[in-house]
């Protein structure tokens, strides 16, 4: 087993330390009640090949440096992003911050809220090779040998694309109060992969795609040269898939498609400034049955080791496991700061910020349902005819009226419980969210959870999310 190391405090952060902790202690010196600052530096690039060529770039979405200021009066609340704070800027921050606050009227409540005891804490990923210290020239290397290794397996691959990325994000809060004052740092570290095949037989194409994550670093780079064998097989199996015919089927979900289903299912259905806003019918359904008793869903900053972990959000509230579903139950939503206000409950850890430049909205983290006590082989020994999903590729979701949609690359015939070796792509998995859920009859007993995406709030605000969980069976509609 490879050594362990750990990430060590952000240089820039810990230079600019005493200038954050001046300011928190300038505002609520001058006239707020209480006030907060979050620090960000966080780099990252992304590396790519394919017949197109190499490339190497930073990743705009992940190479941040700023600052956001909130402060509230007891009343009223308000935010200021800035990208550097120096002692000469105190003054001007404070009159700017005077004067939102002013702006904002006497209706606007304020979101400070009640939390558990806050503590001072730092916290690091561990990890293995990383990727600052390998360089450049030495990942693209590697990822290019995964692309040839993988072309070689088979005449009928046209190409394969490789890519990863890494983010290396450092966050400070400082909190203050005039009696108290918390400081919370930490240092994260992931890194993501994916490869791209498609093969062709006369005029028929298919193609195939799986991701890689982790909460480490290039480690994951040796999982994807393992698994170029299996992919090119993979996509020269589907050269001879059929079409599905449609209709509602006994299925098992691979750990991918369990996610995906997740995901969509009960994401942002049970993101609580849904509930505010009315669209969401997760709401009408707290304490009511909305899925099989074996179902136990969580979503938790610290519920796994994921890219979606974190210790505290952007709101310097604990990163938290929040148990979602509890043995098929809806116990509640996840929350921001102002949903849990506006809705009278506990804030969960999920106010996420695309960057320093944008407000907080209530997020998704590592979203999964837990393991139960089946094995994968005796699931599909259970079905005389049905199929074996796998390879989740993308879904839609209907909040509003728990309807789902999504797209699923591989199903796998199952006929008087064993694989026929007959594959069916792609496919359309559709329902609606509470009868699929309550159809579930068996749980595998391991949890696979996997982060290579983000996810948007609507079209935009993308955060890093995770989701998975154990292989599932249930009666599913297929297209």
């Amino acid at each position: 087993m490879a050594t362990k190391k750990l990430l060590t405090s952000d240089k820039y952060l810990t230079d600019k330390k005493q200038d954050i902790i001046h300011l928190a202690e300038y505002l609520v010196n001058d006239c707020f009640n209480e006030a907060s600052v979050l620090a960000v530096n966080a780099t990252g690039k992304r590396y790519s090949i394919s017949r197109a060529g190499m490339n190497v770039s930073d990743d705009s979405l992940l190479c941040t440096r700023g600052f956001v200021i909130r402060v509230t009066d007891g009343e009223k609340w308000a935010e200021h992003s800035c990208n550097s704070i120096n002692p000469e800027d105190y003054s001007k921050i404070s009159s700017s911050l005077k004067e939102l606050i002013k702006k904002r009227g006497k209706s606007t409540a304020c979101e400070k809220h009640s939390v558990a005891e806050e503590k001072d804490a730092a916290h690091y990923t561990e990890y293995e090779i990383h990727p600052e210290e390998m360089g450049d020239e030495s990942i693209l290397a590697w990822i290019e040998k995964v692309r040839s290794k993988t072309l070689a397996c088979d005449d009928k691959l046209m190409d394969c694309s490789v890519f990863c990325s890494y983010a290396n994000t450092a966050k400070f809060f400082v909190k203050k109060t005039p009696d108290k004052l918390v400081q919370k740092e930490q240092s994260l570290l992931w890194m993501t992969g994916g490869i791209s095949v498609m093969a062709s037989r006369g005029d028929e194409i298919k193609d195939y795609y799986k991701g890689y994550s982790n909460l480490g670093g290039a480690e994951v780079l040796k999982e994807m040269e393992n698994d170029c064998e299996s992919i090119a097989k993979s996509v020269v199996a589907l050269l001879d898939s059929c079409q599905i015919e449609p209709g509602e089927y006994e299925c098992i979900c691979a750990p991918d498609v369990t996610g995906l289903i997740v995901h969509e299912a009960f994401g942002h259905g049970v993101e609580m400034d849904m509930f505010v806003k009315n669209r969401a019918l997760a709401e009408e359904y707290i304490d009511k049955y909305v899925a099989s008793p074996l179902v136990t869903m969580h979503d938790g900053a610290t519920a796994a080791k994921q890219t979606a972990t974190f210790y505290f959000d952007d709101e310097g509230v604990d990163g938290q496991d929040t148990i979602i579903i509890e043995k098929g139950v809806l116990k509640r939503g996840i929350s921001d700061l102002r949903s849990a206000y506006q809705t009278k409950t506990e804030p969960t850890g999920n106010g996420r910020r695309e960057s320093y430049k944008r407000k907080a909205y209530t997020r998704m983290t590592n979203t999964f349902f837990e393991a139960g006590k089946d094995k994968p082989e005796d699931m599909i020994a259970s079905i005389k005819y049905g199929f074996l999903l796998e390879n989740a590729s993308s879904g839609m979701e209907d909040p509003k009226n728990w309807g789902i949609q999504c797209m699923v690359n591989v199903a796998k015939e199952i006929k008087d419980g064993k694989l026929t070796g007959k594959i069916f792509s792609p496919i359309v998995l559709t329902g609606y969210v509470p009868d699929l859920l309550k159809s579930i009859t068996m749980i595998s007993d391991e949890v696979v959870l996997s982060g290579g995406g983000y996810c948007g709030k609507g079209y935009k605000e993308w955060v890093k999310v995770s989701d998975g969980g154990p292989y599932i069976k249930a009666r599913i509609r297929l297209g």
